[in-house]
């Protein structure tokens, strides 16, 4: 049976801390470029399009509810899902724009 024994360089005290803090500079910015960026850029694309609702845009709720607004006011909009069916919904539920979608 062998046994290995790996050693450290004791020469250069910095340089395996230095190596380090680079690293977990680079994974900082990977991880800032790949996850948090696209989110907060989604964010400001979903809080624009709810600031920009206006009466006869057809949406889908965040419970998968398709309806056409009827009428919006400060945080509410009144949804109409089928003929005199309306629904209250606050606007953060309201998630898309399905006025560019293919009718069936």
């Amino acid at each position: 049976m062998r046994t290995f024994v790996f050693l450290q360089e004791q020469g250069g005290q910095g340089g395996g801390s230095l190596n380090f803090l680079l690293m977990m500079g680079l994974i900082f910015v990977v991880m800032y470029f790949f996850m948090i960026r696209p989110q907060q850029k989604r964010q400001k694309e979903l809080r624009k399009f709810r600031e920009e609702l206006k009466k006869g845009d057809k949406v889908v709720t965040s419970g998968g509810i398709y309806g056409t607004i009827v009428e919006i006011k400060d945080n509410c909009a009144l949804v109409e899902v089928d003929k005199d069916v309306k629904l209250r919904f606050d606007k953060s539920t309201i998630l898309k724009d399905m006025s560019d979608a293919p009718a069936k």
